[in-house]
């Protein structure tokens, strides 16, 4: 599994889901936790931060700059192409499967989640990272 110290970036628009992925981090032992409102401000947060952020926690449908969106944008960095990202959203359609999975998402967590299912989707990304 991750380290505990992996410093982790939450976006999501919605303060309490925001809330809600960072207890569930902290319950599965994470304790380096970044918050963002959505993909604008999780880009900045991204090149800003003072240590490099080992993982991405994102919704897909935020405002000004969606989930779908920044994963796109980091995946097109080299200096961050290689951040594990895992996409959190209420849609679950087929196509917007495809298209996150096009784009490199790592894990894909459809709402509502429980403990057991974001730590399994972060166990299955860790195993992915760790073999390459």
């Amino acid at each position: 599994m991750f380290a505990p110290t992996t410093r982790v970036l939450i976006v999501d628009d919605m303060s309490t889901m925001r809330k809600i992925v960072g207890k569930t981090c902290k319950e599965l032992g994470f304790s380096d936790l970044t918050e963002a409102a959505d993909g604008t401000l999780a880009w900045e947060a991204l090149q800003s931060a003072p240590a490099p952020i080992g993982l991405i926690i994102s919704d897909w449908n935020m405002p000004n700059c969606t989930g779908i969106d920044l994963l796109k944008r980091v995946r097109a960095d080299s200096r961050f192409k290689g951040v594990p990202f895992i996409l959190v959203t209420a849609e679950a359609e087929q196509h917007q499967v495809v298209e996150a999975v096009k784009a490199g998402v790592d894990q894909y967590v459809v709402k509502p989640f429980t403990k057991d299912d974001l730590k399994t989707k972060l166990e299955a990304v860790y195993k992915k990272y760790a073999k390459s």
